[in-house]
């Protein structure tokens, strides 16, 4: 494993000026969440349609084997009017679940476990049982994704720069895994020393699945065999040398795809064919933080495709982008003080008005809502204390 590599995704100041944590009790007392099976999301229906009423839950990801860190999966539940967040309790028994992702039918969590031996694990939400983990075949496994079919699991193990599949069973568990592959082409970039996959997510055509490599500058496109959960892989596209690209979302229309690279401290507008899953990446833009050290982290796009939002680590900021030319161009608008120190990951609630942003060095996660007219953001209150916080994620 590149240690040197996973330190500075995982470690990079991450405990240097942190803020006390504030551990969440392991105790649980509130209810568990009503889920309705699906077979799949159903895209027709507008965020405005799905706003939920009274608290709704909140997941926070942690490192359970750090000092200071969490003991498990954080549970909460958040306003949806106000914003503010309440501790509700920990599910114990998940190493390191320093990244989320619900099923489809929100009847299953799933959380990598960032360790050495790297493994992903499984919950069920009606009475937060731990299902069982399996091997990712890799180290420090950092994202995961479900297959919008709700049959296959996807993971990217940054430390041994690879992506699995692990197939998905009726009651939610984790089967043994499908497929490993290992990104060993094309070499790594200036200054790294292996390929460190950071994403593994699926197109918005479903047609592909696609995975961003920091360690080789590049975005790498497979076909997935939903009957036998292989990967096959189609395209690469690449960045330029030392970018580090790190997380990529699309636009709600499926041609374009913005692309934050940490290395260089930017962001690129993508083009995507449908047809060959080719991904081809354009000219580097700022992200509005001046000369200053900053590693963006995640990019996220609004429902409408109106707006986008960065998140900066080190400037600790979230950048606001107008999105124009139907999804072609970003245009840089501001940014405004994320409120805590390193925004690891950012998440709109499922009805776009809140956005969440979990932050790292200060064990803190801080709420904003979103203007839905301008996309503007305002915080929501007080920031929510949360061990080392690595990911939010808002139901």
């Amino acid at each position: 494993m590149d240690s040197g590599g996973w330190s500075r995704r995982r470690f990079i100041g991450a405990l240097a000026g942190g803020a006390a944590a504030a551990a969440l009790p392991a105790c649980d007392n509130t209810p568990a969440p009503t889920t309705t099976p699906t077979s799949a999301p159903e895209p027709s229906t507008s965020r405005e349609a799905r706003r939920p009423s009274g608290p709704r839950p909140l997941y926070l990801g942690t490192y359970a084997s750090v000092e200071g860190g969490g003991k498990g999966i954080g549970l909460a539940t958040y306003d949806t009017a106000t914003g503010r967040i309440s501790g509700a309790g920990t599910i114990l028994g998940v190493g390191d679940p320093s990244y989320l992702a619900i099923h489809p039918d929100r009847g299953t969590l799933y959380a990598v476990d960032e360790r050495d031996d790297g493994a992903v694990t499984a919950v069920r939400l009606s009475d937060r049982k731990v299902l069982g983990s399996r091997s990712t075949g890799g180290a420090a496994p950092c994202h995961l994704s479900v297959h919008p079919g709700g049959r296959w699991l996807l993971s990217a193990n940054y430390g041994s720069g690879s992506v699995a599949v692990h197939p998905i069973d009726a009651s939610g568990a984790l089967g043994e895994r499908t497929d490993l592959v290992r990104h060993t082409s094309p070499p790594p970039g200036p200054g790294q020393e292996g390929p460190h996959a950071h994403q593994f997510v699926t197109s918005p055509d479903g047609g592909h699945v696609l995975a961003v490599d920091l360690g080789t500058d590049t975005v790498y496109t497979y076909r997935l065999d939903e009957k036998a959960g292989t990967l096959t892989e189609v395209a690469q596209a690449h960045t330029r040398p030392g970018a580090g690209p790190r997380h990529l979302t699309f636009h709600p229309d499926g041609r374009y795809a913005y692309l934050a690279n940490e290395a260089d401290n930017t962001v690129a507008v993508c083009s995507y064919d449908k047809a060959s899953g080719r991904v081809t990446v354009g000219e580097a833009q700022p992200t509005g933080t001046g000369s200053g050290t900053s590693y963006p982290a995640q990019i996220l796009v609004t429902d409408d495709g109106r707006h986008a939002y960065l998140a900066n680590r080190g400037h600790n900021s979230l950048t606001r982008y107008a999105v124009e030319a139907d999804g072609a161009r970003l245009r840089l608008l501001d940014t405004v003080p994320v409120g805590g120190d390193f925004p690891r990951q950012i998440a709109f609630s499922p009805e776009g008005t809140l956005l969440f942003a979990a932050n790292q060095k200060s064990s803190t996660v801080t709420v904003f809502h979103v203007d839905k007219a301008n996309g503007a953001l305002r915080r929501a209150g007080e920031s929510f204390p949360s061990p080392v916080a690595v990911c939010a994620l808002p139901l």
